[in-house]
């Protein structure tokens, strides 16, 4: 019997599936995905994943303000994440991290809002879903000053001395669409010989869309051929592959069992 599929990281209450969320999670669903991972990006989108999750079958949210909504980020939101936390069941804190891809603006109030929810994530004990485009030493610096339990690297991209430091801070390593382009070899490289117990699976949908939609809508039902493309990377079967993954997430996300 094949495993079910976990995709850790899905923006699922984003504009692009207003018209057809239910479409969605039902074509999802039948191609085996069976649990799907929601993190909001800032305040006023945590009540909208929320309820997303309690209405929809196999999402769990997760609860964080973005690096790239830390500008329009009040003072305010880091203790309504908190008090958020505590009152609402949560598999993560995410999405969080830093972002020197785009031209951010507030470089230091990016890592200080970082570092505030990673303290929110330590004092809670839940894994953080992490966020770290042109960013992966900036983040693991702020890792090594907060510890937490854990969490995912979402759409790793950087080196294996980079991986393995994430890994040896208790993570586990996103990958997704972007190892489906031949030209992204590095990311490939990774995927294919990174150890199979440091990977999980993700879209990031509606983000990061495999070669095959040729820049359009990502969705939660491409994770399997996503993963199919791991699996003929790494030699593997694609069961395997999805027995071996679906186990990493929960050990990524210790609540993912309990709430599924």
């Amino acid at each position: 019997m094949t495993a079910a599929w976990v995709d850790t990281h899905v923006h699922l209450d984003a504009a692009e599936f207003a018209a057809d969320r239910e479409q969605v999670v039902g074509a999802a669903r039948a191609a085996g995905v069976s649990t799907l991972v929601v993190p909001a990006v800032a305040r006023d989108n945590f009540a909208t994943v929320a309820q997303l999750c309690r209405t929809t079958p196999g999402c769990l949210p997760a609860y964080g303000i973005h690096p790239l909504y830390v500008d329009a980020a009040a003072e305010a939101d880091l203790p309504a994440l908190r008090a958020f936390l505590a009152r609402n069941a949560a598999i993560a804190v995410g999405e969080i991290g830093l972002d020197r891809y785009l031209q951010p603006g507030d470089l230091a109030r990016q890592e200080r809002y970082f570092v505030e929810q990673l303290a929110i994530a330590r004092e809670l004990g839940l894994p953080v879903l992490l966020h770290l485009r042109r960013a992966v030493d900036a983040v693991i610096k702020c890792l090594k000053r907060v510890r937490v339990v854990g969490g995912i690297a979402h759409a790793f991209n950087g080196s294996r001395v980079q991986a393995q430091q994430l890994i040896d801070l208790g993570f586990k390593l996103g990958f997704g669409g972007a190892m489906t382009h031949d030209r992204a070899t590095r990311i490939r490289e990774l995927a294919a010989t990174l150890p199979l117990e440091a990977i999980v699976l993700e879209t990031d949908a509606p983000d990061i869309p495999p070669a095959w939609l040729a820049g359009g809508r990502n969705a939660p039902g491409e994770l399997p051929r996503i993963a199919a493309t791991m699996a003929l990377l790494r030699g593997i079967a694609v069961d395997d592959l999805a027995r071996a993954t679906s186990a990493n997430a929960a050990a990524a996300l210790p609540a993912l069992q309990s709430m599924t």
